[in-house]
């Protein structure tokens, strides 16, 4: 009997030794998964609060970032972090800046208006000194109602945003109802405060002056934990409790997610919970928030031994019956004699000391593997790079590198194991961050520095890198352990972000913002040294009708060909900036070894106009140039751009393909200019356009055989306005496109009510701009008006300047040939005073050359003139095309060109253009050339 009791007591010590021995492994194994749901946590929102800073970067080195420029920014951030609720800009506004701020937003949210907060409502905020408003929010879509919320209305940012101001780090608010949420849950805000750009930060009191807004990252508290663990594809077992409060100890008040019971406590009890049942003690841990610490513990559920291993209930059941077997032995020995029973016992006694020392001996040993895998692992699985270092002076050669170092520098660990880290530098060893590392571990201290470094494949990377020293139990360092986190994407951002700050995305040149820099810097020196500075205006003439009939791809393609010929047209100290569309400035400064003068500018035009092709299509692309110059014409900068584009429109006025210098006088004119392109946008629907004609007459017969169709304005308050005061406008408005087919309309429309009063059957001339001519349904147009008014197609003519059919030959081929196949009559308008090719001449399906009147005024006089004349009347005559001379003014023009054998003439010599009730009593009177001169 005893020796079944003693089998018994073994037995259960055994037990006990194993069942304690398996709740260290599942305590040890619980708290390093605990610490993985903590670090990755941890990880994902250091990632969110890195976005951020992205974000608020973005604003330090743009402070006029556009709505646009931040929805593209936040896209790719808000699908790389689907747990953010939404990134936004909060900007600061007074209330005297509040009007003009809302206006400006109404330009694209009618509605918009500064709200706030009043309960659980939002309201129209009141007046207060000042707003914090959420200017930009992305994405909009959810976020509607934060969108123009003043955030200074709402308690729970106030004390993080005070945080965040006079630290200039990020700072998480408290956990409170956001006010798009329209249910209970709570979420909360990172905020990281936007300064003024170039202001001093050396102290609290000058950040708080500098605040001009800041950038915020919201999140939802109870799906922003639970997104995160989906997101890494942690396995969390359903018997597994989680709570995550926003604040440093536990409470309910501040729970921000919570997976699983509120807690699982051990089961009180004689016996130990842990002999039967699997259930670590809860780990309590602390969260770091953008400096805020948050609580999370993490519980399990009791669970029953042997679900799990089975090592103990195997040694149970088989010591029990070893236990039996052995009493039962002894109890058929028992009459042997005391000598060996005493020897039995003595063998039982070691025996059980030697499991005894064993079972320590195997726990002991299973922690310290526990705790070197935890280790192993946390550093295996890392998503930074990690190594370790020798102490050692002078080579601290490297003793360890995790994969991640591998993937991030394409060296493998045997490859850089032995060797000092300056291997990475390269030649590239005059880096401030160089020198701080070197500092920190002569001292044996910790350190960060910013550096670059080489891949194996010579690829630079940017690296952020900390490092701290490892001691032993003396204090002496050991060891260095470097962690690095590659940066280059950051970096890249922050350059483009640099130079899409100063520079045209087209074209590469200069913008408005580098261009004022340059040019501030160029009328310093200029005054310095007492050289002149030119700022020269440049406009693509005709530019639209590129756009209109290649496309804007064409146009892109023509932009970046010019920008590119005018960089090379100028000195490399000189500034090209692009400023809209086909408009680009240039600045010029004058040396002592070079003089500026017009035949500088005149070069560039020529560069400008050298040929070129587009997808097939030859342009010579003509410019108007204008011109002002420091320091006659202004010393400040904007006055300079000013005066100079007053010039250029000159030029524009003038013809194009001019250079124009500036002249005080010009203001007067540009300020007539805006007024009339104010008003020239309300004057077809005031009917304030009318339509006066002028007679073409026969040389033959004497007769009235057509008429030129010609628009007037009769402004309500400056009278008749002729048309080269606004037609020009109208192109470079686009109003000529409806104000044409209103012409084109009228015109025929007039022509078949004086047909259909039998004034005879007469044609009308109307012209056709470049514009016009460029738009895609030009011919379907015409023939729509011809069936509109009923006109017989052979009543109208179309009038094109050579110009225009030279702009791209091919194209306005094409084109002639549909309208000539309506049945219209077409004409050149202005012939000679272009650069016509009488090999496209002849290609073209034109009736009639109209001789500009430039060479009609002195034929009597000019010889050179006379000659031209007769040159195209005779060219005109070989190739089948009838001629009209316009601007006839006197008898002796006359004779000369029926000599001369001019077939028709137009002009003040038989009548000025006239409105159509004189035009018709002209016809009704049947006024004819007088015989003689018939």
């Amino acid at each position: 009997m005893l020796t079944l009791l003693a089998g018994l007591l073994v037995t259960s010590v055994l037990f006990v030794s194993s069942r304690h021995l398996e709740n260290d492994k599942v305590e040890a194994s619980f708290k390093q998964n605990a610490v993985i749901y903590l670090q990755t946590i941890q990880n994902e929102l250091d990632n969110a609060i890195m976005a951020l800073r992205a974000i608020n970067q973005l604003f330090v080195t743009n402070p006029s970032v556009s709505r646009e420029q931040f929805q593209v920014f936040t896209r790719p951030l808000l699908e790389r972090y689907p747990y953010v609720l939404n990134f936004d800009f909060h900007r600061i506004i007074s209330d005297h800046e509040r009007p003009a701020f809302e206006a400006g937003i109404r330009k694209r949210y009618p509605n918009f208006a500064i709200m706030e907060a009043n309960g659980q409502d939002r309201i129209t905020a009141r007046s207060r000194t000042r707003y914090r408003v959420v200017d930009y929010i992305e994405p909009m879509q959810g976020n509607e109602a934060a969108f123009g919320f003043n955030a200074d209305s709402q308690p729970g940012q106030a004390a993080a945003m005070e945080r965040a101001v006079d630290s200039g780090q990020p700072a998480a608010t408290g956990l409170y109802r956001l006010v798009q949420e329209k249910g209970d849950q709570r979420g909360f805000l990172v905020l990281m405060p936007v300064y003024r750009q170039n202001a001093s930060l050396h102290d609290v009191a000058s950040r708080r002056q500098a605040l001009i807004g800041d950038t915020a990252v919201a999140f939802r508290a109870r799906d922003l934990i639970g997104q995160i663990l989906a997101k890494t594809q942690l396995v969390i077992p359903a018997d597994i409790s989680i709570s995550v409060y926003a604040k440093a100890a536990p409470d309910d008040e501040y729970l921000a997610f919570r997976k699983g019971s509120k807690s699982m406590p051990a089961h009180d009890g004689v016996m130990p919970h842990w002999l039967f049942y699997n259930q670590p003690a809860t780990v309590p841990m602390q969260i770091e928030v953008a400096g805020s610490p948050w609580h999370m513990t993490v519980s399990a559920a009791p669970e029953p031994f042997y679900k799990t291993n089975n090592n103990a209930l195997y040694a149970l059941i088989m010591s029990a019956l070893l236990s039996v077997l052995a009493a039962a032995y002894v109890h058929t020995l028992s009459s042997r004699s005391k000598r060996i029973q005493s020897l039995v016992n003595q063998r039982t006694a070691e025996l059980q000391l030697s499991n005894q020392r064993l079972n320590e001996d195997i726990a002991a040993r299973e922690k310290t593997e526990h705790r070197l895998q935890i280790l192993e692992s946390a550093v295996q699985s890392s998503a930074n790079s990690i190594l370790i270092t020798s102490a050692t002076a002078p080579d601290y050669a490297i003793e360890y590198v995790n994969p991640a170092f591998e993937r991030m520098t394409g060296y493998t660990a045997a490859e850089v194991i032995g060797r000092n880290l300056r291997f990475l530098f390269r030649d590239d060893r005059k880096q401030d961050g160089i020198k701080d590392i070197q500092e920190a571990v002569r001292s044996r201290r910790e350190g960060h520095a910013v550096v670059r470094n080489y891949r194996k494949d010579g690829t630079l990377i940017w690296v952020e890198i900390y490092f701290a020293p490892v001691r032993n139990g003396t204090d002496q360092v050991h060891h260095f352990v470097v962690s690095s986190y590659d940066i280059t994407a950051n970096k890249r951002y922050q350059a483009e972000l640099e130079f899409q700050a100063g520079h045209d995305v087209l074209t590469g040149l200069a913008n408005r913002n580098l261009l004022d820099d340059r040019l501030n810097q160029a009328v310093a020196h200029g005054a310095r040294h007492a050289h002149p500075v030119w700022v020269v205006s440049v406009d693509l003439d005709h530019f639209k009708f590129v756009n209109d009939t290649l496309g804007h791809k064409a146009g892109d393609l023509l932009l970046q060909a010019i920008g590119n010929r005018l960089q090379l047209a100028v000195q490399e100290s000189d500034t090209v900036a692009r400023l809209s569309a086909d408009q680009f400035v240039l600045v010029l400064q004058e040396r002592n070894y070079a003089h500026l003068t017009l035949a500088t500018i005149e070069q560039i035009m020529d560069t400008i106009a050298q040929p070129l092709s587009i997808h097939g299509h030859n342009f010579q692309q003509k410019c108007s140039i204008g011109i002002a110059i420091y320091p006659a014409d202004g010393d400040d900068p904007e006055i300079l751009i000013k005066h100079a584009d007053i010039a250029m429109y000159r030029a524009k006025e003038s013809g194009r393909n001019n250079i124009q210098l500036y002249a005080a006088s010009m203001n007067a004119r540009a300020l007539e200019r805006l007024r009339l392109e104010g008003d020239l946008h309300n004057a077809l629907e005031r009917n304030e356009f009318l339509l006066h004609y002028q007679p073409q007459v026969d040389l033959g017969s004497g007769h009235i055989v057509g008429m030129e169709a010609l628009i007037r304005w009769q402004h309500p308050t400056l009278g008749m306005i002729a048309p080269d005061r606004f037609i020009m406008l109208a192109e470079e408005t686009g109003l000529i496109v409806p104000i044409g087919a209103w012409v084109m309309r009228t015109a025929c429309a007039q022509n078949r009510a004086w047909q259909l009063a039998g004034l005879g059957y007469l044609r009308v001339a109307v012209n056709l701009s470049a514009i016009q001519f460029a738009q895609r349904d030009i011919v379907k147009s015409i023939a729509a008006v011809l069936q509109q008014t009923e006109l017989a197609a052979q009543y109208l003519e179309i009038e094109l300047t050579e110009s225009l059919v030279m702009t791209d030959v091919e194209h306005a081929i094409g084109i002639l040939r549909e309208l000539k196949g309506l049945g219209v009559q077409l004409s050149i308008d202005d012939f000679g005073t272009g650069y016509s090719s009488l090999s496209y001449l002849k290609r073209f399906p034109i009736d009639v050359l109209k001789i500009d009147q430039s060479f009609v005024r002195d034929i009597t006089i000019d010889p050179d003139d006379a000659a031209i004349v007769v040159s195209i009347i005779s060219l005109a005559h070989s190739l089948r095309m009838n001629v009209i001379a316009e601007g006839v003014e006197t008898a002796a023009q006359l004779a000369y060109l029926r000599r001369n054998n001019c077939d028709q003439i137009q002009g003040y010599y038989f009548s000025r253009p006239v409105p159509a009730n004189d035009f018709e009593l002209i016809l009704r009177q049947n006024k004819n050339l007088p015989a003689e001169d018939a």
